[in-house]
């Protein structure tokens, strides 16, 4: 039976949105089209969101083939987030990536919108949520992504900068909070 519950999927699409950051992102979107030119948002949203599927059904597998159990998972998770929600408050940068020799797939669809944390946060999820609302709110994300991806120089010039960096700073709260709840949620599940 099928357990679709509405507060569950706007609860993992909050999560998902703030960990993805697409908002956040559209600097570097607009960056890579000004690098590289055209930048694919059909393929790209399409691939991020397989990718993010995928890792949601065999993640836990290949979880247990080298050993992790998912609350173990989870706490890294939360430390994922943790300081991926410190990055976009405090406006700093943790993690570097190299800079992109072309679009779309890479970096785009892997590793900025399906990347570790991401992966991280999916699994995360998978301890605590049905499937189904999962997969329902990463659908509905990677729609979401497409839209920011096609309009991302409207989207740009609406908010400016200052308003990129608010609409940043709050899913960074928000994100942190999220942290720390996965991170009580799946700490006793360690010393049992």
């Amino acid at each position: 039976m099928l357990e679709i519950d509405f507060k569950e999927i706007v609860t993992v699409s909050m999560v998902l949105f703030a960990v993805i950051d697409i908002v956040g992102s559209i600097p570097i979107i607009v960056n890579l089209r000004a690098k590289v030119g055209h930048i694919e948002s059909e393929k790209a949203s399409i691939v991020a969101g397989a990718i993010m599927i995928v890792f949601l059904f065999v993640g836990e597998g290949l979880l247990n083939l080298i050993g992790i159990d998912v609350h173990s998972f989870a706490v890294a998770g939360s430390f994922v987030l943790f300081f991926l929600a410190l990055e976009m408050i405090l406006g700093i940068r943790i993690y570097r990536d190299e800079e992109p020799g072309s679009a779309s797939i890479v970096p785009l669809a892997f590793p900025l919108i399906a990347g570790a944390g991401t992966m991280t946060t999916l699994l995360s999820l998978r301890s605590q949520f049905h499937t189904i609302n999962i997969i329902i709110a990463i659908l509905l994300n990677i729609i979401l992504v497409y839209i920011v991806l096609k309009s991302s120089k409207k989207i740009e010039n609406l908010l400016g900068e200052n308003g990129l960096g608010v609409v940043r700073k709050t899913f960074g709260v928000i994100l942190l909070a999220i942290a720390v709840k996965l991170f009580a949620a799946n700490v006793k599940g360690l010393f049992v």
